[in-house]
């Protein structure tokens, strides 16, 4: 009894796995702590993203309503705003706005329209950067259950080998090596759930990230539309 609970603990079965079987989970290993360190850095870089971001919504609001332009740029490319998505899109369109306004441009020029595509731009390149690594979750979960499935092939095969080894045969002689093979699927559904999960999870917060940003765009624009209609009412 003790021999047969020996061969059916981890460590049992992983001695008496062959070098095929073994390098699947170790691959399945590594595909584990590669999404766990994917998961940990971006709920790092969203948490800041979120707190930041909220940060330059309330420095920049008062500033535009009191036409601060100069200020309200500072305020948003300060370094301590580094990872605020609102941040990059802001700065990004009043840089735009603030330099085509001091320039000797044609009268049909439209300013807002250019600051429109700074925005625009900013946005896409903010949004292709948070989904950094999103990818690689996605691979994970696609494939780490077939890499398990092909664990439990090669296993299975390993295990009918010894029965035909030993010439002896029934459901005794191959469920040592039979449970093995199942291990590798147990394991590779253990990976691919959680990466599953996670992609989910962070897909999910980036779409969020881009309402925000959509949202402060719109604003933004708005803003540039009313300045450029008070500057011709003056003029």
């Amino acid at each position: 009894m003790e021999g047969m609970q020996t061969s059916f603990s981890m460590v049992g079965m992983w001695q008496t796995m062959n070098w095929l079987a073994r390098g699947v989970v170790i691959v399945l290993a590594i595909m584990s702590i590669w999404s766990l360190t994917i998961a940990i850095e971006r709920l790092w870089r969203f948490q800041n993203a979120k707190r930041q971001s909220l940060q330059v919504a309330r420095g920049v609001t008062p500033l535009l309503k009191q036409h601060k332009l100069e200020e309200a740029i500072n305020f948003a490319k300060d370094k301590r705003f580094r990872h605020s998505h609102l941040a990059r899109v802001l700065s990004a369109g009043l840089t735009e706005f603030q330099y085509e306004s001091s320039q000797q441009l044609p009268p049909d020029f439209d300013i807002v329209e250019s600051a429109k595509r700074a925005v625009e731009r900013e946005t896409l390149m903010t949004t292709a950067e948070m989904k950094k690594g999103l990818g690689n979750l996605a691979t994970i979960s696609t494939t780490a259950p077939f890499i398990g499935l092909f664990g439990t092939v090669v296993g299975i095969i390993h295990a009918f080998q010894g029965m035909a080894i030993s010439g002896s045969g029934g459901l005794g002689a191959v469920s040592a090596g039979i449970a093995e093979a199942l291990a590798t699927t147990a394991f590779g559904l253990f990976v691919a759930i959680p990466a599953v999960w996670l992609y989910n999870y962070f897909l999910n917060k980036v779409d969020r990230f881009q309402v925000e940003m959509s949202n402060s765009s719109s604003q933004l624009v708005d803003y540039f539309i009313k300045n450029e209609a008070r500057a011709r009412a003056r003029a």
